[in-house]
């Protein structure tokens, strides 16, 4: 699924009424239509009372056709206006008068702060005040509406986008903003549903069909792709039966100090779970004994000049990936140990923690990476490699630019996890705030560690790993909830997550309109 830029969705908004021969104002029904049937699947005709709260751009229009429909249908419904403006969009005044000629009560007319209506915390509130195309700070009164709406804490729902966010920058003011439980975004989503400082003003979306031009949408370039199953399942390297364990490489992970030897056991199990036929891990001596008493499958070389730390890396396996950094630390010696390594290396590379710490101390160390290698920085991480920035977008932007200049694949973990190569941008939709705890991030490098071994491409193996971890864990807090969620439970569904690879998904429910059709 692509993300697009406010530029992409207005031209193919402006091909679709050309291709398909229509005006802006069907565009605009077929938006109030579906939007209408999302609430009829879930409502069923409970008069729970809804607040219609329009603009009087295109979105109002939009909030004005949903709004002609649940009135038809019998459902509770108050509609207001927010008059911000003595300019009205020719689609607004249309739907405007189609509402009134349905309803026994007009829209209420509001006009600043001190008639804003009383609202239930178990009524709806459906946000159609501003859509993509705001391009300036909202009045106070408006943004004191939105908060009016925020403090009723009744359910909110916005139509396309939450009114006040802007699709290229950060508002100005976060009491400005709707805050939404569910966003319904037309044709694709909006990328600032998944950026960490925007992601917090809609808490669900869904994506509703209006019918636009299905070849622009197929031909033009995203700004960034959202990775879900269907994106992942074409990933999918399937077994021989003629297949041995040599078939599915030889991994090494690389990492471990005292103290920190879990780290190393993590990512390598994660490495074996995620399907490598081997994986050895090299550790300091201190290491030798826990990793072959936690698990039996691993092979272990320790460096056997120092007991606690990594002090030199020097193994006889020729191996087909390596993960490197987990619990390493950065000691002189250690960062000494890492560059000699890098300086003869000539395997991919997934580098994690003190591995990202030691790049950054040391940005000459980035010249002798590998092409694609993968670097999988959380925010703070990312922040030591490529600098200081003001906000998502200019992070992504200092990102891209980072790629590549030193040809590599940035795995930006968090809610969504970012995934960078040059200029192709990667949102992935699995994972939940139990991954928000110690380790998840080693058993993610062994994740990968595993799959780049087993001959996936540099890519594909984040775009399939991060959302193989996700899911695992999705599937894991099922049983652990959020809270108790560990690392260890990820790599034990890792198998669950395969396997939901090729389940089949539930089917939506119909609209009272399509059951009744069918019948």
């Amino acid at each position: 699924m692509k993300l697009f830029t406010k530029e992409q969705i207005y031209k193919g908004d402006q091909l679709t009424l050309k291709n398909q021969n229509i005006e802006a104002i069907d565009l605009v029904a077929r938006a109030g239509k579906q939007t209408f049937n999302w609430f009829d699947v879930r409502m069923g005709g409970a008069q729970v009372p809804i607040h219609i709260f329009c603009g009087i751009g295109n979105n109002g229009a939009v909030g004005l056709a949903a709004a002609t429909e649940f009135v038809t249908h019998g459902y509770n419904v108050n509609i207001y206006i927010i008059n911000c403006s003595d300019k009205r969009s020719k689609e607004f005044l249309i739907n405007y008068d189609r509402v009134k000629s349905v309803s026994r009560t007009w829209p209420l007319l509001l006009t600043d702060a001190t008639n804003f209506p009383q609202i239930h915390q178990d009524d709806i509130i459906i946000d159609a005040v501003f859509g993509i195309g705001l391009n300036r700070p909202i009045d106070d009164w408006i943004a004191a509406l939105f908060l009016h709406f925020k403090q009723t804490k009744a359910y909110t729902v916005s139509v396309d986008i939450p009114s006040g966010l802007f699709l290229d920058k950060l508002a100005d003011d976060d009491n400005a903003v709707v805050y939404a439980g569910h966003t319904l975004s037309f044709t694709t989503p909006k990328t600032i549903f998944f950026l960490p400082t925007t992601s917090k003003y809609s808490l669900q979306w869904d994506v509703l069909d209006i019918g636009v031009d299905m070849e622009y949408l197929y031909d033009a370039p995203a700004f960034a792709t959202l990775i879900g199953k269907n994106e992942v399942l074409p990933l999918y390297i399937p077994r021989k039966k003629t297949s041995h364990k040599g078939t599915y490489g030889h991994s090494i992970i690389i990492g471990g100090s005292y103290g920190k030897i879990g780290a190393a056991i993590l990512a390598t199990k994660a490495t074996l779970a995620s399907g490598a036929g081997l994986v050895t891990s090299y550790l300091p001596k201190c290491g030798y004994i826990p990793m072959q008493s936690a698990f039996p499958e691993a092979m272990v070389i320790t460096d056997d000049a120092n007991e606690k730390l990594i002090t030199e890396i020097e193994f006889d396996v020729l191996p087909n990936a390596i993960g490197i950094g987990v619990g390493m630390g950065t000691d002189a010696v250690t960062i000494k140990a890492f560059k000699d390594f890098l300086q003869k290396n000539k395997s991919p590379l997934v580098i994690d923690a003190d591995g990202l710490n030691m790049l950054a101390l040391d940005n000459t160390l980035l010249k002798l990476l590998p092409a694609q290698t993968i670097l999988t920085p959380h925010e703070k991480e990312l922040e030591r490699l490529i600098g200081s920035y003001n906000s998502d977008f200019d992070k992504i932007d200092k990102a891209v630019a980072f790629s590549k200049q030193y040809d590599v694949i940035l795995v930006i973990k968090g809610a969504n996890t970012l995934t960078i190569y040059k200029d192709e941008k990667y949102f992935n939709t699995t994972g939940n705030p139990g991954l928000a705890t110690a380790g998840t991030g080693d058993v993610l490098t062994g994740v990968l560690t595993g799959l780049l071994s087993q001959g996936y491409t540099a890519i594909n193996t984040c775009l399939f790993g991060v959302y193989l971890h996700g899911k695992a864990a999705d599937i894991a807090i099922n049983l652990y909830g959020y809270q108790s969620l560990l690392a260890t439970h990820v790599i034990d569904y890792i198998g669950e997550a395969y396997l939901d690879l090729f389940k089949q998904p539930e089917q939506e429910p119909k609209t009272a309109e399509e059951t009744e059709k069918a019948n």
